[in-house]
C-alpha cells in the first residue's frame, strides 16, 4: 500500500529544542521532508533535517547539523525539476547556503556584502527567487534590501561550488526592513516588496530601481513585520503590524487602503501563508495557538470568519503551506512541528 494510501490527517515532531524557522522541501522526489531550526538564546544553534518514516508513519530525524546563533528564515531551493544541486539557505547574522545529501549537510557559502566590517548588521529576512533560483533578496535591520546572483553548477551530481554575488543593494526604508519577497508579477523575476519598521510597504523592480512604489503606510506608523504575495493573483499581498491581531489583504491597483482584514485571532499573529494552488485561501496562524485558514473570494466584502480552523497546544510561531504537496500545511509552536492534511 503506498503512503498516500493511509495518510493520518495530522503528523508530529518533536524536536530537543524550541522551534522557529522551519520550511518545506521543494522537490517533487522528496515528499515530507522539511527543515527546522532551533531557537536558543545562545551562539551555537541546530537546524535538523526530518522525513517521514512509510513504515512507522512517523517523522525521523534525517541529519542535524551546527548553526551559529538562531536562524530565522529557512528555504529550500524553489526548484520542482531538479535541476540544481539540493540547496539550502538560511539567514541569521549571515545568509548562507546549504547543500543536503542524504546523510549530511555540507555548509556550501557564507553571503556577507560588508567584507570591510568586522560588525554585521543582522538579516531580518529572506526570499528566493521561483523564476530564477540563481536570485535571492535578503532584508536588514541596516534598512537595506540586497539582491545577490548565485552561480551554481548546473549539472546534477557536479561537485561545483555554489558562490553569491551582490547584485544590487539599495535602501529599502527609513528604519529596519523586517521581510523581503518577490513577486509573480511581471514575468516573476524583477518585481520584489519589502516591509519595515516604518511601516510601509515598498515595491522595487530591478529594471528600475532608482524608484519605489509606496503601497500602503501604516496609519499609526507601526512597524509592519511580515508579507507574502498571492501565489496565483500577483496583485494581492498579506502584511501584519508588531504585535496586531490582524492581517491586511491590500491590493496593489488600489494602494493605501487595505481590500479586507482578516480579524478574528485573539492574540497577535506570527504567520502568514497563501495556498499555494489557489487564490483565494490563505492561512494565518498566531498566539492564541490558532491556524486559520481564510476563503477570500468574496473581497472586498469583509471576510467574518475562517473557513478552518486548527487549535494546536502552544503558541504558533510559524506557518508553512507545502508549495508541491498543497493538501499539507505545517505549523510549529514550543518545540513541536505539525503538519496538518486540509
Amino acid at each position: 500500500m503506498s503512503l498516500h494510501g493511509k495518510l493520518k490527517e495530522i503528523y508530529k515532531y518533536e524536536a530537543p529544542w524550541t522551534v522557529h524557522a522551519m520550511n518545506w522541501t521543494v522537490r517533487p522526489d522528496k515528499p515530507f521532508r522539511l527543515a527546522l531550526g532551533s531557537c536558543v538564546e545562545e551562539y551555537n544553534n541546530k537546524v535538523q533535517i526530518i522525513g517521514l518514516d512509510e513504515e512507522n508513519s512517523e517523522f525521523v530525524c534525517r541529519n542535524m547539523f551546527d548553526h551559529p546563533y538562531p536562524t530565522t528564515k529557512i528555504m529550500w531551493i524553489p526548484d520542482t525539476k531538479g535541476a540544481y544541486p539540493d540547496l539550502m539557505a538560511t539567514i541569521g547574522d549571515y545568509l548562507r547556503l546549504w547543500r543536503v545529501s542524504d546523510t549530511e549537510t555540507r555548509l556550501e557559502c557564507v553571503l556577507n556584502n560588508d567584507k570591510n566590517s568586522d560588525f554585521c548588521a543582522p538579516l531580518t529576512s529572506f526570499d528566493w527567487n521561483e523564476v530564477d533560483p540563481n536570485l535571492l533578496g535578503t532584508s536588514s535591520i541596516d534598512t537595506t534590501c540586497t539582491i545577490w546572483g548565485l552561480e551554481t553548477g548546473q549539472v546534477l551530481g557536479s561537485v561545483n561550488l555554489v558562490t553569491g554575488h551582490v547584485k544590487t543593494q539599495l535602501i529599502a526604508h527609513d528604519k529596519e526592513a523586517y521581510d523581503i519577497s518577490f513577486s509573480r508579477a511581471g514575468g516573476g523575476r524583477d518585481m520584489f516588496a519589502s516591509v519595515g519598521a516604518d511601516g510601509s510597504v515598498r515595491m522595487f523592480d530591478l529594471r528600475h530601481l532608482e524608484h519605489s512604489t509606496i503601497i500602503y503606510e501604516d496609519p499609526q506608523h507601526h512597524p509592519l513585520l511580515r508579507l507574502c504575495w498571492n501565489k496565483q493573483d500577483p496583485n494581492y499581498l498579506a502584511t501584519m503590524a508588531m504585535d496586531s491581531l490582524e492581517v491586511l489583504i491590500l491590493d496593489v491597483r488600489v494602494p493605501c487602503t487595505p481590500v479586507t482584514r482578516l480579524n478574528n485571532h485573539r492574540a497577535c499573529v506570527n504567520g502568514i501563508a497563501w495556498a499555494p494552488h489557489s487564490s483565494c485561501h490563505i492561512c494565518t496562524a498566531a498566539d492564541d495557538h490558532q491556524a486559520l485558514i481564510w476563503d477570500i473570494q468574496e473581497m472586498p466584502l469583509a471576510i467574518e470568519d475562517p473557513i478552518l480552523a486548527y487549535t494546536a497546544k502552544g503558541e504558533i510561531n510559524n506557518v508553512q503551506w507545502a508549495s508541491t504537496q498543497p493538501d499539507w500545511i505545517a505549523i510549529c509552536y514550543n518545540n513541536c512541528l505539525e503538519i496538518l492534511r486540509v
